[in-house]
């Protein structure tokens, strides 16, 4: 067995002893886990703000509503994942460290979670990784290890390190807790905003989209939720498309955070609960993030503006619908900022 597929075994692992907890395994995480998740971190995460903009509103052709996780601690969703899953842990558990591997985001998030909780993290990043993401990782106190920019390396990496130090793997989606705090974002946007038509939020490994995909259709069984792709990494479209994990392409994409693949749990789950992935060129996606910082007066990274840009993209698929869209997040490295003219 190779490191990676140590990784992706032991991902599988999880047992949550807590109460009313649905069984890990290779099982999916249910509502009620997603209710537990929100209970969890409440005394940690923050609950961010639903923004609205006439402007846009003329602009999109429809009533938007914009879920601020690029407002959440560590500036993305994936402190709530984090969150969950690290604070869902027996103390003996947690006492031994916590391993991930991440292009940014879930990293920083891990290694706050960890702080919080008083426990060591470790956190493979891939070179390139934007910078102001890893002074967030190494801020919070979690040890860097770097590692060549393919998942193969970060899994390989990552197994190397859980064997080495005898730590606890926090997936940055393939992980039942992590999914279930994820869906946590759109427990809070449906309770504020209950009338929603369609649900979007962007799409890497999955983990946002599956736990918003099962919390949404579970407080409202007929909204739309679709996920948003770029075209440069459009494997989860295809994995829905083929009805198993494409792992094998290189992703092309300013859009860092959606460079991961489906996992088998982030796959079913989106088989079941989600209703399409809609694709978009870089191009459109930098455009949608420039005039989110212009109308909304916030700052988004790449990966975040994807939804918003999905919609601008297909006008008459949204028009006069009330549409929510995950912002995921505002780590941006702003001496190189996509529009920004070159030297």
């Amino acid at each position: 067995m190779t490191p990676a597929d140590s990784f992706r075994r032991d991902s599988t692992r999880r047992v949550d002893a807590q109460a009313g907890a649905s069984p890990r395994g290779l099982d999916e995480p249910r509502f009620a886990d997603v209710l537990a998740a929100a209970a969890r971190i409440a005394p940690h995460a923050r609950r961010t703000p639903v923004l609205r903009s006439h402007s846009l509103n003329a602009i999109a052709g429809c009533d938007l509503h914009f879920k601020c996780e690029n407002l959440q601690r560590v500036g993305a969703f994936k402190f709530r994942g984090a969150c969950n899953a690290i604070f869902a842990l027996p103390e003996a558990t947690a006492a031994r460290g916590i391993v991930t591997q991440s292009s940014g985001n879930h990293g920083a998030a891990v290694a706050l979670a960890s702080r919080l909780r008083g426990v060591p993290a470790t956190v493979v990043v891939p070179e390139g990784a934007p910078a102001v993401k890893l002074a967030g990782i190494a801020g919070f106190g979690a040890r860097v290890v770097r590692c060549a920019p393919t998942m193969a390396a970060r899994e390989a990496a990552a197994a190397q390190l859980l064997a080495e130090t005898g730590g606890h793997l926090v997936h940055p989606f393939d992980d039942a807790d992590v999914i279930a705090g994820q869906g946590t974002t759109a427990l809070e946007l449906l309770h504020e905003v209950a009338d929603l038509d369609v649900l979007l939020a962007p799409v890497g490994g999955g983990g946002l989209l599956s736990g918003c995909a099962l919390a949404a259709k579970s407080l409202r069984p007929g909204i739309e939720v679709l996920g948003a792709e770029p075209a440069g990494a459009d494997d989860a479209a295809a994995s829905l498309r083929e009805g198993r994990c494409i792992t094998d392409r290189t992703a092309r994409t300013v859009c860092d955070g959606l460079r991961g693949h489906l996992a088998p749990r982030t796959l079913a789950l989106l088989q079941r609960h989600a209703d399409g992935i809609l694709i978009v060129d870089d191009a459109d996606t930098l455009a949608a993030m420039r005039l989110l910082w212009e109308r909304l007066k916030i700052v988004v990274e790449p990966s975040s503006a994807i939804a918003f840009a999905a919609v601008l993209r297909e006008p008459g698929r949204f028009a006069g619908r009330r549409v929510g869209i995950v912002l995921t997040g505002g780590n941006v490295d702003l001496d190189t900022l996509p529009w920004q003219a070159t030297a």
